[in-house]
């Protein structure tokens, strides 16, 4: 099976399914003497844990992280980083009813026209857990991102039809975390959690948007041609499970401006570059330029919903099938910090990349 791993110079390759002993992951290209701060990882894993609140799936997972390697006396060797993060809480038998059946919308099918065999508990590798890999790689991203002041801010700002219409400038990204749905405007979380319990109480699921915002980048990351800084974001996003969409600075809003209009103009500010406005959302020619990197990421809605579907089975036959099991009703809260761990993947990858072109 390919494509367990992502990057060039900082690596990442997980393993492990949703229903076996583990998930885990190797750490390859993390540079020498960095400070893993364990606390500060683990909190990026309780952000994305299972069962935190009311609307999110019900599976109780400690997510506790286990470092095999890489690191001595606290600090990074620049040796490969290996980690697992142990299953807890399985509950393979909600799964019986899908031995033989495809559900709609999930990787069932494919899986099984691809390899001939599947992991029917929890969908195996195709199971969005495997996330919990990317977010253990993402906070030691982070921790190396803090020592060039670049910080990254991703929150929800769409649930179905609620969006949050504020400008990132005008919103204190501090209070992302302060609600369960973590969107950083205390009234429409409100009604965007409202809207989360009114559709898991129907017995279905709800989608959105994740916006991110990246401050401190400096101009010059990304490579021309193939490795565009936003063409690997965009790779990055859409690598996650039930993304159905990226677009970064004016996106598809870009289309219905003219040129005069969507162009950013160059100007000097304390002796510095900068534009006068970012429609390029800090991005031009696949290399950043200094300003804010901001992006949108579209989630679908969670495939598994418990109304009654009609599929059909390995046999071609056709079925009625119910969801059954702990379930997201909207993937939203949990996906906010994976979205960030894969935005630091890939600007730690390019830092890295930057410094040997130097060299």
């Amino acid at each position: 099976m390919a494509g367990n791993t992502f990057g060039t110079l900082f690596r990442l390759t997980t393993f492990g399914e949703s229903h076996g002993e583990a998930l885990g992951g190797i750490i390859d290209g993390c540079p020498s003497g960095l400070a893993l701060d364990l606390d500060f990882i683990q909190h990026e894993l309780d952000r994305r844990r299972p069962g935190q609140s009311h609307i999110v799936t019900q599976r109780k997972e400690g997510d506790k992280v286990e470092f095999l390697s890489g690191n001595f006396e606290g600090r990074t060797t620049g040796t490969p980083i290996g980690f697992i993060i142990r299953n807890e809480n399985q509950r393979s038998k909600d799964y019986e009813h899908i031995v033989d059946a495809y559900r709609p919308s999930h990787a069932d099918y494919t899986y099984d026209a691809k390899y001939g065999m599947r992991d029917w508990r929890g969908g195996g590798r195709s199971s969005a857990r495997e996330t919990v890999s990317r977010v253990v790689a993402g906070a030691v991203a982070k921790l190396i991102l803090k020592k060039y002041g670049i910080t990254i801010s991703a929150y929800t700002s769409q649930v179905g039809d609620i969006k949050l219409m504020k400008d990132y400038r005008k919103l204190d990204l501090t209070k992302t975390d302060s609600n369960i749905v973590r969107c950083p405007d205390a009234l429409i979380a409100e009604t965007m959690i409202n809207r989360i319990e009114q559709v898991r109480k129907e017995g279905d699921t709800i989608g959105g948007v994740i916006s991110c915002v990246v401050t401190g980048v400096a101009a010059g990351l990304g490579e021309p041609v193939f490795d565009k800084l936003h063409a690997d974001l965009g790779k990055a996003m859409l690598s996650i499970n039930a993304v159905k969409g990226f677009e970064y600075g004016s996106g598809f809003d870009g289309v219905s401006m003219k040129g005069s209009e969507h162009n950013d103009q160059f100007v000097v500010a304390n002796k510095e570059v900068h534009t006068k406005t970012n429609h390029s959302g800090g991005i031009q020619g696949g290399i950043s330029n200094g300003e804010d990197i901001y992006f949108r990421v579209a989630f679908k809605p969670v495939a598994t919903i418990m109304k009654k579907q009609t599929t059909i089975n390995s046999k071609k036959e056709e079925v009625e099938m119910v969801g059954k099991g702990r379930h997201d009703p909207c993937v939203l809260p949990r996906a906010v910090p994976i979205v960030e761990a894969m935005a630091a993947l890939v600007l730690v990858d390019h830092i890295l990349r930057n410094k040997t072109n130097a060299s």
